[in-house]
């Protein structure tokens, strides 16, 4: 019903920089609350950022606040992630999300809609 697909993951140096984007499709609504988790095998799925419906309201993590900068295009039907300052902590995968909710619930089995992820690998 809600398809989210991501794209800019890859390979950086720590103290680099990546943009993640992630484009909505199928959705009930016109636009949904969404935001970003992050998960390295054998861990729990972490929240990294949200964003409201029309960008009004954002939160992050503490682990990210400063470094990362979440921001929507609604006329494209995406959001991004502004990742700055990048460190070997945050190699993960980085997985769309997505909720009917507002505000995006930060627990991970609250959430109604994922994306497939994209890595993220931050070397030393």
């Amino acid at each position: 019903q809600v398809q989210l697909e991501e794209s800019g993951g890859g390979a950086v140096q720590a103290g680099g920089s990546l943009r993640l984007d992630c484009v909505a499709s199928g959705r009930i609504f016109n636009n949904l609350p969404m935001g970003w988790f992050r998960q390295t095998p054998g861990k729990e799925r972490e929240f990294v950022a949200a964003i409201s419906r029309n960008g009004g309201y954002v939160d992050y993590a503490d682990s990210v606040k400063g470094r990362f900068t979440i921001s929507r295009d609604n006329s494209k039907n995406m959001v991004t992630l502004r990742m700055t300052y990048l460190n070997p902590e945050d190699t993960a995968a980085y997985i769309c999300a997505a909720d009917r909710r507002y505000p995006l619930p930060t627990k991970a089995t609250e959430i109604n809609y994922w994306g497939q992820g994209t890595q993220v690998t931050v070397s030393s």
